[in-house]
């Protein structure tokens, strides 16, 4: 079908991570007291700014995509689709899920959201991705953009709540952008792209994978310590961070398999952030602190 290509420019897997996180977010700030037309704009809002900046980084990326093997059968280097209609299908699914934030949600949730599109397409794809080897930091900003402003679009704020989230789906998408490097280290040579374990080494990419799982673990516990979540949250983020942290530690046993080894540390991270999204939705409460704001 011809129309598949349009949904599949858009990166329908990434969307949809997103689009659970966003939710996980948003079910935390709502506490049980879900404003469904408020969720409906938030949810579809931020999914169409997510497939708008993936449309626009296949356009951007598609002569680097040409040289990897993982990415070398998207719709852009076959031939199936203009770069001209990708990016006009961008920019109009932009227009649309921009539109829905600013007019469903609120401007916190919309700044947000622009600052995440902005931070993706100018700062990581255009500027940063082939450049420097801090472009997966720069990039993991923008992947904590869709928790943070569903969380917003409830509560209006940028509080101590957004900061936490803030900083956990940052810390999660360090290691877990660090393993894919290495499983696929060959497709990120040719194509120059300069990731960690492409110009410092695999050894010193799995430290990094260790040191930033250990930053996580600590900034999920952070969300029970702040009272915004429960003992079944505490009780899920301690077992997948801690056991996502035994399986990064085992790259360093001897005669390890490192690209089986990163490829099961990837999908374990997924297993974890879903998790992890799922019980804040589930197991969310308010702060005493907020509480006793709330009653003044």
């Amino acid at each position: 079908m011809k129309l598949n290509r349009y949904l599949q420019v858009t990166k329908p897997g990434i969307i949809a991570g997103n689009l659970i996180s966003a939710a996980g977010g948003f079910l935390l700030a709502a506490q049980g007291h879900v404003d469904y037309a408020l969720l409906a704009a938030t949810l579809i809002g931020l999914s169409l700014v997510v497939a708008s900046g993936c449309s626009i980084n296949n356009c951007i990326d598609r002569d680097i995509d040409a040289r990897m093997q993982r990415t070398r059968k998207r719709v852009l280097v076959t031939g199936a689709m203009s770069p001209k209609a990708a990016f006009a299908h961008g920019i109009l699914l932009g227009l649309v899920g921009f539109g829905l934030l600013w007019f469903g949600t609120n401007a916190l949730a919309f700044a947000c959201a622009l600052a995440g599109f902005v931070i993706y397409v100018g700062i990581y794809s255009l500027l940063m991705k082939r450049r420097s080897v801090y472009g997966t930091l720069v990039g993991s900003l923008s992947g904590a953009v869709p928790p943070v402003a569903g969380y917003c679009a409830v509560t209006g704020r940028f509080d101590l709540g957004a900061i936490i989230l803030l900083a956990m789906f940052s810390l999660w998408q360090m290691p877990h952008s660090y393993a894919i490097a290495i499983f696929r280290l060959q497709d990120y040579e040719a194509a120059g792209i300069p990731v960690l374990p492409v110009v410092r080494g695999v050894s010193k990419a799995k430290q990094q994978i260790v040191l930033y799982i250990l930053a996580f673990t600590v900034a999920t516990i952070m969300l029970a310590v702040g009272g915004y979540v429960g003992y079944g949250y505490l009780a899920v983020a301690c077992a997948t961070s801690l056991w996502w942290l035994k399986m990064a530690l085992g790259g360093y046993r001897p005669r390890v398999d490192e690209r089986v080894w990163a490829r099961q540390v990837f999908f374990f991270s997924i297993v974890t952030i879903t998790a992890l999204s799922v019980m804040m939705a589930l197991d969310g409460q308010t702060p005493v602190h907020q509480a006793l704001l709330a009653s003044l």
